[in-house]
Order: C-alpha cells, then sequence, then structure tokens
C-alpha cells in the first residue's frame, strides 16, 4: 500500500532553516508528481511545493518563493522541503502528497513551529 513517511519538523527561530524529509513506498515513485502541503491552526490546507515526475519541473506557493526548495531522489523514493528564513507565518503541521492512480494520499504530517 502507498505510505508516506515525514520527518525533520521541529521548533526554529525566525530566520533558521528546517530540511523536511518524506520517504515514499507502495507505488512507482518515479512515474509521480511528489507535492508538498501546510496546514496552519485554523487555515485550510494548502500547497507549498510541487515537483513534477519528469523534467525536474518545480513549483511554489507565492509566499515561500526563494525561500523553499523542494528536490527529489528517485532512488531513494524520497522528496525533501529545504525551508530557509523562516517566519512565523511559516508555523503549521506540513504533509507530503501523491495522486497514484487518480487517489490521494496524505502522510501524517510533521510539525513547524517559528517562534523566538
Amino acid at each position: 500500500q502507498v505510505q508516506l513517511v515525514e520527518s525533520g519538523g521541529g521548533l526554529v527561530q525566525p530566520g533558521g532553516s528546517l530540511r523536511l524529509s518524506c520517504v515514499a513506498s507502495g507505488f512507482t515513485f518515479r512515474g509521480n508528481s511528489m507535492r508538498w502541503h501546510r496546514q496552519a491552526p485554523g487555515k485550510e490546507r494548502e500547497m507549498v511545493a510541487w515537483f513534477g515526475s519528469t523534467g525536474g519541473s518545480t513549483d511554489y506557493a507565492d509566499s515561500v518563493k526563494g525561500r523553499f526548495t523542494i528536490s527529489r531522489d528517485n532512488a531513494k523514493k524520497t522528496v525533501w522541503l529545504q525551508m530557509n528564513s523562516l517566519k512565523p507565518e511559516d508555523t503549521a503541521v506540513y504533509y507530503c502528497y501523491v495522486s497514484v492512480n487518480g487517489r490521494g494520499y496524505w502522510g501524517q504530517g510533521t510539525q513547524v513551529t517559528v517562534s523566538s
């Protein structure tokens, strides 16, 4: 079955950095685009970053462009989210997401808290 396991969250001061990881299993990783989403308290879940299955295409939410970088390693079946210059408004639970054969799958999420 499809599984996504995130890690790397934590507490960081404003201006700091974190690197999130998502290890995937149960599907053909290289054939699927991967996404990171986040959900802050009281807010809807939003897409943060996207990495296409071919060609290295990426896309980002305007709020994180220039600060976050998504990357992937098909051999390791892993996608990362490097987050720099973190702001308090980046505080949220971050989720890895994939759509396989028309069905969406979410990881369990990892908490990121940006606070002094």
